[in-house]
């Protein structure tokens, strides 16, 4: 009996994630399903680098924009989902793809996520506001004091998960940490994970690269659109929130297409600092296809 597998690619931005996973799954002859949180969002397209038409066509890719940006989503909806997704795709195909750089989401789905309490939307909104009126020092500052041992744990440039964890925190009057019991879920099929890494000049050279080719293909105009809904969560994000910046008239296009360079670079760094803390990962250049291949075919067999 052939065991069902899913390959896990895994990586910072730019790295090349998108490229292998359509190569894999045109040898496996399978699907592949995101596990990027910015690439959920149907209105997000240049700035999150999805998948181009043209790839879409190559290959099936499940959980791309489908989502709005006015939805609340977490990670946990996110490994309910993507398992009802891969128990479907595992119907006809032995191997299934995963792709993306979102650390926890795809932690979320190969390890299981804690429960969480419900949270009510007044507590979210009032979080929000505090952020948005008060700063990042401010959140940090609460969380330092409502739950200590988080506070050393989490990335504390991530306005998002401070405010998750903020939520948790006011709603049950308990340690958000007290929560995370970080027990191992045994998913019934195996799971095999590849991480690209490259040389840090040639990486932020290509993040720049990138982002010269975003602007060119219409990033600004895609954030123009966006500007009514900028303080949703979903948008405070790299290369929107900088053009926000630009928009209200708070710095030039030149200086946000420097930050927006900048703050990905920054982000890939943290990317990599969450995947090398899993000892399951198997570390490849992107241009190794055959070493890849051969990992690959060995495991399976």
């Amino acid at each position: 009996m052939t065991i069902k597998t899913l390959i896990v690619v895994v990586g910072p931005t730019a790295s090349g994630k998108t490229a292998l996973a359509i190569r894999l799954a045109q040898q496996f002859q399978t699907e592949i399903i995101s596990g990027d949180a910015r690439q959920f969002y149907a209105e997000m397209n240049i700035g999150t680098a999805r998948p181009t038409q043209s790839e879409l066509q190559l290959i099936p890719h499940h959980l791309v924009g489908h989502i709005s940006i006015n939805q609340p989503y977490s990670a946990g909806l996110f490994e309910t989902e993507a398992q009802m997704l891969i128990s479907h795709l595992f119907q006809q195909h032995n191997q299934v793809i995963l792709v993306g750089g979102s650390g926890m989401y795809i932690k979320a789905l190969c390890e299981g996520f804690d429960v969480l309490p419900d949270v009510p939307d007044n507590i979210r909104v009032e979080l929000n506001q505090t952020y948005i009126q008060q700063g990042l020092s401010t959140i940090q500052q609460m969380l330092a004091e409502l739950d200590p041992v988080y506070y050393k744990q989490v990335d504390l440039n991530n306005p998002q998960r401070i405010i998750r964890a903020l939520e948790i925190c006011k709603v049950t009057k308990q340690p958000y940490s007290s929560f995370r019991k970080g027990q191992k879920v045994k998913r019934d099929y195996r799971i095999i994970k590849i991480g690209l890494d490259l040389p840090r000049e040639e990486l932020y050279l290509r993040i720049n690269n990138r982002v010269e080719e975003m602007m060119q293909g219409g990033l600004l105009q895609e954030v123009e659109q966006l500007l009514p809904y900028k303080t949703l969560n979903a948008l405070k994000t790299v290369g929107y929130t900088e053009l926000f910046e630009y928009l209200d008239q708070r710095i030039t296009l030149p200086r946000a297409i420097e930050l927006i360079k900048q703050n990905t670079r920054h982000y890939a760094k943290r990317q990599m600092t969450w995947f090398k803390k899993d000892p399951e990962i198997r570390w490849f250049n992107p241009n190794d296809w055959q070493q890849i291949l051969n990992y690959l075919q060995t495991e399976l067999s």
